[in-house]
């Protein structure tokens, strides 16, 4: 005998699709389903999410598919990093979910046009720190007089 939540109508039967997206060290997942264009990243609605400077940039991502964007509901949950390496995460995120449920090849291309990184990613990462030195390339500096 199965045990489960049987046939009530509480568990909605509607498709949840996953994706993320990575910036420096920050890492967001993405969650888009049908609905009315509602976008949370980390449970805050993107119209009061802070800094202005991340907001807009996410924001950004959003208006250049206006009218596929107003048919999905994305929650972006994001962690690590810095306030805009987050931001891109999430904008990256966005992207790649949005282009992934509307199959769309036109959204692609205005995506590919605008900024490649939207959807290929950045693969620069830091460099590891060398000996003699405090970092990857300074070194200790020398007097000779």
């Amino acid at each position: 005998m199965r045990r489960g939540l049987g046939g009530g109508s509480l568990v909605s039967k509607q498709k949840v699709y996953i994706f993320s997206g990575k910036r420096k060290r920050a890492v967001a997942t993405a969650l888009i389903r049908k609905g009315s264009g509602r976008v949370r990243i980390n449970g805050v609605p993107v119209e009061i999410w802070e800094p202005e400077v991340a907001r807009l940039r996410i924001i950004q991502t959003l208006l250049l598919a206006y009218p596929i964007s107003k048919e999905y509901d994305i929650d972006v949950r994001v962690k690590g990093g810095g306030f805009m390496g987050q931001a891109e995460a999430a904008s990256i995120a966005i992207a790649r979910a949005l282009v992934g449920v509307s199959k769309s090849k036109k959204l692609r291309n205005i995506y590919l046009e605008f900024d490649r990184a939207l959807l290929a990613g950045d693969p620069r990462r830091t460099e590891p720190k060398k000996f003699g030195g405090p970092g990857p390339r300074r070194r200790k500096q020398t007097s000779y007089r």
